[in-house]
C-alpha cells in the first residue's frame, strides 16, 4: 500500500506541477487525494458487505418453496417480501450516497487545484 500511494505521489506530483502548484501545496493537495482514496476504499468495502446481505437474502427468497410456504400464511410471506425489499431499497441508496460521497470530495479536490492554479 505505501508503494502504490508513492507511486500515486510522484504521478499526483508531475500532474500538480503542470497545474502550477507549489511543493507545499502539492504535498497537501496528495495527502488529501490519499486520504480520500482510502476513505472510499473503505466506503466501498461496507457497501460490498450491504451487497453481500442482500445477494444472501436474495437466495434465500429463491429457495423458498413455489407451493405452500410456511410462512405464517399471506401476511408473513408479505412481511418477508417487504423486508427483502427494504434491503434492496437500502444497499441501492447507500451505493448513491457513496457515489455522491466520491463526486462531491473529488469536486473539492478539483476546485481547490483550479484556486491554486489561479493564484
Amino acid at each position: 500500500m505505501l508503494i502504490e500511494t508513492m507511486r500515486f505521489s510522484d504521478e499526483r506530483s508531475g500532474f500538480m506541477r503542470g497545474w502550477g502548484i507549489d511543493g507545499g501545496m502539492e504535498e497537501l493537495m496528495t495527502e488529501i487525494v490519499v486520504h480520500l482514496s482510502q476513505s472510499h476504499q473503505q466506503m466501498a468495502r461496507i457497501l460490498d458487505a450491504k451487497r453481500q446481505v442482500t445477494v444472501r437474502l436474495s437466495h434465500i427468497v429463491q429457495g423458498l418453496p413455489d407451493v405452500q410456504p410456511q410462512l405464517n400464511g399471506l401476511t408473513g410471506l408479505l412481511g418477508s417480501s417487504s423486508q427483502v425489499n427494504k434491503s434492496i431499497v437500502a444497499y441501492l441508496n447507500s451505493l448513491a450516497d457513496f457515489q455522491d460521497a466520491v463526486a462531491d470530495s473529488l469536486t473539492n479536490v478539483v476546485k481547490a487545484i483550479t484556486v491554486s492554479d489561479e493564484e
